[in-house]
């Protein structure tokens, strides 16, 4: 069975930081292409960042500098450090892995 959790959302206050973690297990782990996304209430899922097949990475412009994604391949566990955080990155984030499935995702609130 496939799973991915999430851990590490919470509450900080504009300027915070947080680390996700994601961690797989049913699947190829390190084979496999691992994305970040979130919803942010009434608006659609974005996706934010990824691992591509080559091990490249991509980030949504409205987080590049602020966001960065890692991987531990021998732990199955994904990361986003999350930097400089705003009120606009309110939101549900999940992980990701495309056409295995999706996290039940971590709620990551900013807020003063």
């Amino acid at each position: 069975e496939v799973q991915l959790v999430e851990s590490g959302g919470g509450w900080v206050q504009p300027g915070g930081s947080l680390r996700l973690s994601c961690e797989g297990s049913g699947f190829t782990f390190s084979n496999s292409i691992m994305t970040w996304a979130r919803q942010a209430p009434g608006k659609e899922l974005e996706f934010l960042s990824g691992f591509l097949r080559d091990g490249s990475t991509y980030y949504l412009e409205s987080v590049r500098g602020r966001f960065t994604i890692s991987r531990d391949n021998p732990k199955n566990t994904l990361y986003l450090q999350m930097n400089s955080l705003q009120p606009e990155d309110t939101a549900v984030y999940y992980c990701d892995a495309p056409r295995i499935g999706r996290g039940q995702g971590t709620q990551v609130t900013v807020s003063s």
